[in-house]
Protein backbone atom coordinates (compact mmCIF):
# COMPACT_ATOMS: atom_id res chain seq x y z
CA UNK A 1 0.00 0.00 0.00
CA UNK A 2 1.51 3.04 -0.98
CA UNK A 3 1.99 5.76 1.75
CA UNK A 4 -0.22 8.82 1.78
CA UNK A 5 1.59 12.18 0.21
CA UNK A 6 3.58 14.65 3.00
CA UNK A 7 1.96 17.92 3.71
CA UNK A 8 2.75 20.69 1.83
CA UNK A 9 4.46 23.73 3.62
CA UNK A 10 5.43 27.10 2.27
CA UNK A 11 8.63 28.11 4.48
CA UNK A 12 9.37 32.37 3.89
CA UNK A 13 12.61 33.16 5.22
CA UNK A 14 13.01 36.53 6.04
CA UNK A 15 17.16 36.21 8.11
CA UNK A 16 17.50 36.44 11.54
CA UNK A 17 19.67 34.45 14.01
CA UNK A 18 18.19 30.83 12.38
CA UNK A 19 19.82 32.12 8.90
CA UNK A 20 23.18 33.45 10.30
CA UNK A 21 26.15 32.11 9.94
CA UNK A 22 29.03 32.82 12.45
CA UNK A 23 33.34 32.43 12.13
CA UNK A 24 33.19 29.41 14.12
CA UNK A 25 31.05 26.99 16.53
CA UNK A 26 31.72 29.55 19.37
CA UNK A 27 31.04 32.66 17.85
CA UNK A 28 27.09 32.90 19.63
CA UNK A 29 27.45 36.41 19.58
CA UNK A 30 28.99 38.15 17.60
CA UNK A 31 28.05 36.36 14.50
CA UNK A 32 25.55 39.40 13.34
CA UNK A 33 28.60 41.32 13.04
CA UNK A 34 30.17 38.61 9.65
CA UNK A 35 26.79 39.70 8.02
CA UNK A 36 26.90 36.04 6.47
CA UNK A 37 23.24 34.99 6.39
CA UNK A 38 21.97 32.19 4.39
CA UNK A 39 18.87 32.56 1.80
CA UNK A 40 15.72 30.08 2.47
CA UNK A 41 16.93 27.33 0.08
CA UNK A 42 20.43 26.87 2.02
CA UNK A 43 18.70 27.15 5.46
CA UNK A 44 16.38 23.72 4.35
CA UNK A 45 19.77 22.16 3.16
CA UNK A 46 20.96 22.22 6.62
CA UNK A 47 17.99 20.60 7.55
CA UNK A 48 17.42 17.55 5.53
CA UNK A 49 14.80 15.62 8.33
CA UNK A 50 12.34 18.57 6.76
CA UNK A 51 11.84 15.59 3.70
CA UNK A 52 10.97 13.53 6.47
CA UNK A 53 7.96 15.42 7.57
CA UNK A 54 6.72 17.52 4.70
CA UNK A 55 7.53 19.04 1.20
CA UNK A 56 8.58 22.03 2.04
CA UNK A 57 8.40 24.89 -0.69
CA UNK A 58 11.24 27.26 0.02
CA UNK A 59 9.55 31.46 -1.00
CA UNK A 60 12.26 33.57 -0.78
CA UNK A 61 11.83 36.93 0.58
CA UNK A 62 14.82 38.43 1.96
CA UNK A 63 17.65 39.16 4.59
CA UNK A 64 16.57 41.47 7.42
CA UNK A 65 17.64 42.38 10.57
CA UNK A 66 14.50 42.00 12.50
CA UNK A 67 14.76 45.39 14.49
CA UNK A 68 14.29 46.93 10.93
CA UNK A 69 10.92 44.90 10.57
CA UNK A 70 7.84 46.70 11.04
CA UNK A 71 4.57 47.78 9.11
CA UNK A 72 6.14 47.37 5.54
CA UNK A 73 7.39 44.31 6.41
CA UNK A 74 4.39 43.01 7.44
CA UNK A 75 2.63 44.11 4.63
CA UNK A 76 5.16 42.23 2.81
CA UNK A 77 4.50 39.37 4.50
CA UNK A 78 0.85 39.42 4.10
CA UNK A 79 1.22 39.56 0.56
CA UNK A 80 3.84 36.52 0.59
CA UNK A 81 1.39 34.36 2.36
CA UNK A 82 -1.68 35.24 0.03
CA UNK A 83 0.77 34.32 -3.15
CA UNK A 84 1.82 31.11 -1.42
CA UNK A 85 -2.01 29.97 -0.74
CA UNK A 86 -3.01 30.83 -4.34
CA UNK A 87 0.33 29.50 -6.04
CA UNK A 88 0.99 25.92 -4.05
CA UNK A 89 -2.15 23.64 -4.94
CA UNK A 90 -3.17 22.26 -1.62
CA UNK A 91 -1.02 23.89 0.59
CA UNK A 92 -1.24 22.65 4.25
CA UNK A 93 0.38 25.78 6.02
CA UNK A 94 2.86 28.12 6.45
CA UNK A 95 6.15 28.71 7.99
CA UNK A 96 7.39 32.12 8.40
CA UNK A 97 11.49 32.71 9.88
CA UNK A 98 12.11 35.43 11.43
CA UNK A 99 14.48 37.26 13.81
CA UNK A 100 13.19 37.13 17.77
CA UNK A 101 13.90 41.27 18.65
CA UNK A 102 10.59 41.55 17.02
CA UNK A 103 9.08 37.96 16.12
CA UNK A 104 6.01 38.74 18.89
CA UNK A 105 5.29 41.95 16.81
CA UNK A 106 4.92 40.56 13.24
CA UNK A 107 3.01 37.51 14.49
CA UNK A 108 0.38 39.58 16.54
CA UNK A 109 0.25 41.55 13.30
CA UNK A 110 -0.27 39.05 11.03
CA UNK A 111 -2.93 37.77 13.28
CA UNK A 112 -4.90 40.60 13.20
CA UNK A 113 -3.87 41.19 9.23
CA UNK A 114 -3.92 37.72 7.52
CA UNK A 115 -7.06 36.87 5.62
CA UNK A 116 -6.16 32.74 4.52
CA UNK A 117 -7.34 30.03 6.50
CA UNK A 118 -4.07 27.61 6.31
CA UNK A 119 -1.84 27.67 10.08
CA UNK A 120 0.46 30.54 9.88
CA UNK A 121 3.83 29.81 12.51
CA UNK A 122 6.79 32.02 13.18
CA UNK A 123 10.03 30.51 14.01
CA UNK A 124 13.52 31.64 14.77
CA UNK A 125 16.78 30.64 16.82
CA UNK A 126 18.71 31.89 19.81
CA UNK A 127 21.67 30.86 18.24
CA UNK A 128 22.98 30.65 14.45
CA UNK A 129 22.72 28.27 12.71
CA UNK A 130 26.55 27.91 13.16
CA UNK A 131 26.82 27.50 16.73
CA UNK A 132 27.66 25.02 19.07
CA UNK A 133 23.98 23.42 19.97
CA UNK A 134 22.15 25.91 17.71
CA UNK A 135 18.33 25.25 17.95
CA UNK A 136 17.45 26.06 14.32
CA UNK A 137 17.21 22.77 13.19
CA UNK A 138 14.93 21.74 15.51
CA UNK A 139 12.98 24.47 15.49
CA UNK A 140 12.05 25.07 12.34
CA UNK A 141 11.45 21.36 11.81
CA UNK A 142 8.86 21.68 14.58
CA UNK A 143 7.29 24.52 12.97
CA UNK A 144 6.90 22.46 10.04
CA UNK A 145 4.97 20.22 12.17
CA UNK A 146 3.02 22.61 14.04
CA UNK A 147 1.73 23.85 10.54
CA UNK A 148 0.61 20.73 8.90
CA UNK A 149 -0.78 19.80 11.94
CA UNK A 150 -4.82 19.66 11.22
CA UNK A 151 -5.20 21.21 14.82
CA UNK A 152 -3.16 24.54 14.02
CA UNK A 153 -6.20 25.62 12.07
CA UNK A 154 -7.84 28.21 13.42
CA UNK A 155 -5.45 29.60 15.76
CA UNK A 156 -4.50 32.71 14.35
CA UNK A 157 -1.00 32.79 13.62
CA UNK A 158 1.48 31.03 16.36
CA UNK A 159 4.91 31.11 17.35
CA UNK A 160 7.20 28.11 17.63
CA UNK A 161 10.19 27.98 19.54
CA UNK A 162 11.67 25.63 22.18
CA UNK A 163 9.08 22.56 21.50
CA UNK A 164 6.22 25.20 22.99
CA UNK A 165 3.71 26.31 20.54
CA UNK A 166 2.45 29.82 21.74
CA UNK A 167 -0.22 32.39 20.68
CA UNK A 168 0.82 35.39 18.67
CA UNK A 169 -1.30 37.59 21.20
CA UNK A 170 -0.35 36.08 24.07
CA UNK A 171 3.45 35.57 23.63
CA UNK A 172 6.31 37.61 24.50
CA UNK A 173 10.35 37.63 24.32
CA UNK A 174 11.52 37.21 28.11
CA UNK A 175 15.49 36.20 28.19
CA UNK A 176 18.51 37.56 26.05
CA UNK A 177 20.13 34.32 25.48
CA UNK A 178 18.25 31.47 26.93
CA UNK A 179 16.48 29.02 24.34
CA UNK A 180 13.72 29.05 26.61
CA UNK A 181 13.20 32.63 26.02
CA UNK A 182 9.19 33.25 24.53
CA UNK A 183 6.76 32.57 27.34
CA UNK A 184 3.03 33.37 27.72
CA UNK A 185 2.46 35.27 30.84
CA UNK A 186 -0.48 34.18 32.69
CA UNK A 187 -2.01 31.10 30.13
CA UNK A 188 1.38 28.99 29.67
CA UNK A 189 1.75 27.87 26.21
CA UNK A 190 -1.30 26.22 23.84
CA UNK A 191 0.73 22.77 23.32
CA UNK A 192 3.97 21.09 22.80
CA UNK A 193 5.87 19.63 19.52
CA UNK A 194 7.47 16.17 21.00
CA UNK A 195 8.63 13.35 19.52
CA UNK A 196 5.84 11.60 18.89
CA UNK A 197 3.43 14.45 17.47
CA UNK A 198 2.32 17.78 18.46
CA UNK A 199 0.00 18.36 20.80
CA UNK A 200 -2.35 20.73 21.35
CA UNK A 201 -3.80 21.08 25.05
CA UNK A 202 -6.03 24.63 24.60
CA UNK A 203 -7.07 27.18 22.32
CA UNK A 204 -6.95 31.20 21.99
CA UNK A 205 -10.35 32.51 22.84
CA UNK A 206 -10.03 36.07 21.71
CA UNK A 207 -10.96 36.99 17.21
CA UNK A 208 -7.87 36.42 15.51
CA UNK A 209 -7.03 35.86 11.34
CA UNK A 210 -8.65 35.58 9.30
CA UNK A 211 -12.00 36.61 10.87
CA UNK A 212 -11.43 40.09 11.47
CA UNK A 213 -12.03 43.70 10.79
CA UNK A 214 -8.47 44.43 9.09
CA UNK A 215 -7.04 43.29 5.97
CA UNK A 216 -2.78 44.55 5.92
CA UNK A 217 -3.01 44.15 2.40
CA UNK A 218 -5.26 47.24 2.25
CA UNK A 219 -3.61 49.11 4.73
CA UNK A 220 -1.39 51.67 2.86
CA UNK A 221 -0.16 53.44 6.51
CA UNK A 222 -0.33 52.88 10.18
CA UNK A 223 -1.19 56.34 11.95
CA UNK A 224 2.16 56.93 14.49
CA UNK A 225 1.48 55.50 17.91
CA UNK A 226 3.97 55.88 20.39
CA UNK A 227 4.63 53.86 23.97
CA UNK A 228 5.71 56.08 27.15
CA UNK A 229 7.37 54.14 29.85
CA UNK A 230 6.70 55.21 33.06
CA UNK A 231 9.55 54.97 35.61
CA UNK A 232 9.94 56.92 38.77
CA UNK A 233 10.49 60.82 38.30
CA UNK A 234 8.64 60.59 34.89
CA UNK A 235 7.59 63.68 33.83
CA UNK A 236 5.42 63.91 30.43
CA UNK A 237 8.27 65.33 28.50
CA UNK A 238 8.33 62.09 26.23
CA UNK A 239 4.35 62.31 25.98
CA UNK A 240 4.47 66.14 24.97
CA UNK A 241 6.90 65.01 22.34
CA UNK A 242 5.18 62.26 21.40
CA UNK A 243 2.09 64.63 20.66
CA UNK A 244 4.24 67.21 18.99
CA UNK A 245 5.81 64.69 16.89
CA UNK A 246 1.72 63.89 15.50
CA UNK A 247 1.14 60.77 17.37
CA UNK A 248 -2.52 59.70 16.71
CA UNK A 249 -2.35 57.36 19.58
CA UNK A 250 -0.25 56.85 22.72
CA UNK A 251 0.30 54.07 24.90
CA UNK A 252 1.04 54.24 28.45
CA UNK A 253 3.66 50.96 29.69
CA UNK A 254 2.62 51.96 33.42
CA UNK A 255 3.75 50.46 36.63
CA UNK A 256 1.06 47.78 38.05
CA UNK A 257 -1.70 47.72 38.15
CA UNK A 258 -1.88 50.42 34.80
CA UNK A 259 -0.55 53.90 36.71
CA UNK A 260 1.92 56.52 35.42
CA UNK A 261 3.49 59.00 37.44
CA UNK A 262 1.43 62.17 38.48
CA UNK A 263 3.09 63.79 36.06
CA UNK A 264 2.81 61.75 33.72
CA UNK A 265 -0.81 60.96 33.61
CA UNK A 266 -1.45 64.97 33.70
CA UNK A 267 0.72 65.04 30.06
CA UNK A 268 -1.71 61.95 28.79
CA UNK A 269 -4.63 63.65 30.02
CA UNK A 270 -3.45 67.06 27.92
CA UNK A 271 -2.65 64.55 25.33
CA UNK A 272 -6.44 63.16 25.31
CA UNK A 273 -7.55 66.87 25.17
CA UNK A 274 -6.05 67.13 22.05
CA UNK A 275 -7.42 63.96 19.80
CA UNK A 276 -4.81 62.10 20.63
CA UNK A 277 -5.95 57.92 21.63
CA UNK A 278 -4.67 57.07 24.80
CA UNK A 279 -3.58 53.28 25.91
CA UNK A 280 -2.81 52.27 29.37
CA UNK A 281 -0.94 49.37 29.76
CA UNK A 282 1.65 47.86 32.11
CA UNK A 283 5.24 47.33 31.86
CA UNK A 284 4.83 44.59 34.34
CA UNK A 285 3.92 42.07 31.75
CA UNK A 286 1.77 40.52 33.10
CA UNK A 287 -2.04 40.94 34.15
CA UNK A 288 -5.17 42.98 33.00
CA UNK A 289 -5.40 46.44 33.51
CA UNK A 290 -8.48 48.12 34.46
CA UNK A 291 -10.26 50.90 33.54
CA UNK A 292 -10.65 53.02 36.84
CA UNK A 293 -12.65 55.13 37.66
CA UNK A 294 -9.73 58.19 36.84
CA UNK A 295 -9.24 56.17 33.57
CA UNK A 296 -12.66 57.06 32.62
CA UNK A 297 -13.00 60.62 33.22
CA UNK A 298 -10.06 61.32 31.48
CA UNK A 299 -10.94 59.47 28.61
CA UNK A 300 -7.67 57.15 28.89
CA UNK A 301 -8.87 53.39 27.66
CA UNK A 302 -7.72 50.03 29.22
CA UNK A 303 -5.15 47.61 27.13
CA UNK A 304 -6.69 44.93 28.86
CA UNK A 305 -4.04 42.34 29.32
CA UNK A 306 -1.39 43.17 26.09
CA UNK A 307 1.93 44.14 26.64
CA UNK A 308 2.64 47.78 25.56
CA UNK A 309 4.59 46.44 22.50
CA UNK A 310 1.03 44.75 21.42
CA UNK A 311 -1.27 47.28 22.24
CA UNK A 312 0.66 49.91 20.08
CA UNK A 313 -0.06 47.50 17.47
CA UNK A 314 -3.47 47.19 17.88
CA UNK A 315 -4.11 50.81 19.15
CA UNK A 316 -2.33 51.41 15.90
CA UNK A 317 -4.72 49.00 13.60
CA UNK A 318 -7.70 50.31 15.39
CA UNK A 319 -7.12 53.76 14.61
CA UNK A 320 -7.34 52.73 10.44
CA UNK A 321 -11.29 51.78 11.00
CA UNK A 322 -12.10 54.02 13.79
CA UNK A 323 -11.35 56.85 15.93
CA UNK A 324 -14.40 56.88 18.28
CA UNK A 325 -13.19 56.07 21.50
CA UNK A 326 -16.01 53.23 22.54
CA UNK A 327 -15.37 51.41 19.61
CA UNK A 328 -11.84 51.27 19.78
CA UNK A 329 -12.54 50.53 23.14
CA UNK A 330 -14.60 46.93 21.92
CA UNK A 331 -11.37 46.57 19.60
CA UNK A 332 -9.44 45.89 22.54
CA UNK A 333 -12.45 43.50 24.13
CA UNK A 334 -12.31 41.94 21.33
CA UNK A 335 -8.48 41.04 19.81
Amino acid sequence: MSQPPLPRIAFIGTGGTMASLGRHALDIQDYSTLGKVMDTGTIMARVPELAMVAEVIARPYGALISSRIGFKDWRALAEACHAAVEEIPDLAGIVIGHGTSTMEETAFALSLGLKIDVPVVMVGAQRPASGLSSDMPMNLLNAVRVAASPDARGMGVLLMLNDEIHAAREVTKTATWRMQTFRTPDFGVLGQADADKVAFYRRPLRRTAPDTEFDLRTIEALPRVDISYAHADADGTAVRAFVAAGALGIVSAGFAPGNPTPWEADALADAVEQGVTVVQSTRVGSGRVVQGAKMKEQGILSGDNLNPQKARILLAFALTVTKDPAEIARIFETY
